[in-house]
């Protein structure tokens, strides 16, 4: 759909979606349809962009973080690590503008869900019958390895099961969204169409859900469990929340209760869930693999740079030669921050994104144009999001670049949702 505030913006929207369409199957010609979309929009509105003060703080990060990387143990390593942020922050500053509508974000959230059912089959074949791709579709697409990355658990075209995780996850929350609105239209107007597409994305809904446990994330589990516990207590569905609170509870019971209910529960719980919530089926690890341990050496870091900090993509080189392990990350983006960029880095880039969070919630608060159906969408924006938070504290994705890009299509809708919102012109 064109945009209707803008419509010398309708190509870049048009390719803006079918970019996001393809992107997860063929990324590299998606990831060059985002930047032709980006490079579109601040040529028309680059005079707004400029104006616009939320703009100014991403420059004043974007310009500490290439101080840093001057001052970086690693300068070459930092450099590097820029662009895990700059070429993301300018999807930032381009699509609030681009994005404006309850109708962006849903056409938005279709584009994301509907590929999604894809990836799910490839990981299947992957994980049960040992498929790979063609090293040209790999080239495009990502490497399909056999068996999964690491082996036994799906990652699909991802370069590990975490981050499919997170993407089904997040594919997850957006499907949910979009089926409860269409069960509530269909239920409305009952018509063909409506049940053909309530029946497609509740397949995809569920496919995204089987492929999100055999991805074996624990983060991904509790927090689909935690959005499936936040829409019922939306939609006001308290049945549903006591159904997922009894199985929430036993499956937590058998992974960390006491004896003798641990066992007891575990003749009716599958090992599956309990084994790896409860670490069995990763037993005695080296303290050096533990979270805590690199939250620790973070947290040292920090202490011992604490406003500049060391540097990006410094804390692996720092953690090997003190460690003698190598490491992407420390496993918490905000202990990440605090290490490489430090206090300053850190809260500009927490306050940018608490901003924009807190003002899409007070819109949602404030009944957004008195209308369910784009209250709900954007509700689960807000759960989309807010999940892809608490997962970056336990796992960091903002390194793979295929991922990174949907954190910030999430944001960048939000933003855009805020900035177009006349009543809080006086806020800005």
């Amino acid at each position: 759909m064109a945009n209707s505030k803008k419509p010398y913006l309708t190509w870049q929207w048009n390719c803006v979606k079918i970019s996001v369409l393809i992107f997860p199957l063929l990324t590299k010609f998606g990831a060059l349809g985002l930047l032709i979309a980006a490079i579109g929009v601040f040529r028309d509105q680059y005079r707004l962009i400029i104006k616009y003060p939320l703009n100014w703080v991403i420059a004043l990060f974007s310009l500490w973080l290439i101080i840093t990387s001057g001052l970086a143990s690693y300068p070459g390593e930092a450099f590097l690590g820029v662009a895990n942020f700059l070429p993301f922050l300018i999807m930032l500053v381009t699509y609030t503008l681009l994005l404006e509508t309850a109708t962006h974000l849903r056409s938005l959230a279709w584009m994301l869900v509907i590929p999604s059912g894809i990836v799910v089959i490839l990981g299947l074949g992957q994980l049960f019958l040992g498929w790979q791709l063609p090293p040209w579709v790999s080239f495009l697409s990502g490497e399909l390895v056999p068996y999964g990355q690491p082996t036994g658990r799906m990652s699909s075209i991802f370069m590990y099961a975490n981050l499919l995780g997170f993407y089904l996850l997040i594919v997850f929350i957006l499907g949910l969204g979009l089926a409860i609105e269409t069960y509530q239209q269909q239920r409305e107007q009952k018509t063909q169409h409506l049940r053909r597409v309530l029946a497609f994305i509740s397949v995809t809904v569920i496919a995204d859900g089987v492929g999100l446990i055999l991805t074996n994330s624990r983060n991904a589990w509790i927090l689909a469990l935690l959005a499936a516990v936040a829409f019922a207590l939306y939609l006001g569905w308290r049945w549903i929340v006591t159904v997922i609170a009894v199985i929430a509870a036993a499956i937590a019971g058998a992974s960390w209760g006491p004896s003798p209910i641990k066992e007891g529960l575990r003749t009716i719980v599958p090992a599956f869930f309990w084994a790896r919530l409860s670490d069995k089926l990763y037993p005695d690890r080296p303290v050096e693999t533990l979270r805590i341990t690199q939250w620790k050496f973070a947290l040292h870091l920090t202490s011992q740079r604490p406003l500049t900090g060391w540097g990006l993509r410094n804390f692996t080189p720092l953690y090997k030669s003190a460690m003698g392990l190598w490491l992407g990350h420390p496993h918490n983006l905000f202990l990440m921050l605090l290490a490489e960029t430090g206090l300053v880095g850190t809260v500009l880039l927490s306050g940018l994104v608490g901003w924009i969070l807190a003002q899409a919630i007070l819109l949602l608060k404030l009944n957004w144009h008195n209308d369910p159906r784009n209250n709900l969408i954007l509700f689960t924006y807000l759960v989309a999001f807010i999940s892809c938070i608490v997962f970056n504290c336990f796992d960091i994705t903002i390194l793979d670049g295929k991922i990174n890009v949907i954190g910030w299509l999430l944001l960048s809708a939000l933003s855009g949702i805020v900035y177009s919102f006349r009543n809080f012109r006086s806020i800005l």
